[in-house]
């Protein structure tokens, strides 16, 4: 599994990809985590609202700063 944390580095995407960072150590989860910070990448996503979350090249999530609870419950349905 691979997810990719979309954001241009501002406070919300930051948390968020603290938040994914913290669930994988968390849960012991195998997954690699890329953050795409280029504008031209994340608009590739279709995505014009950040912070996103993108799992398997699927954005499960817009504009939203998750919490590690909600990311494993995302995680597992995936």
């Amino acid at each position: 599994m691979k997810i990719k944390i979309l954001g241009t580095g501002c406070k919300k995407c930051n948390e968020l990809d603290t938040n994914v960072r913290e669930c994988v150590k968390l849960y012991n989860l195998d997954i690699a985590i890329e953050k795409i910070n280029e504008i031209n990448d994340i608009l590739d996503f279709g995505v014009m609202t950040i912070p996103a979350l993108v799992i398997d090249e699927k954005v499960v999530s817009v504009g939203k700063v998750l919490s590690s609870e909600t990311i494993k419950t995302i995680i597992d349905t995936q």
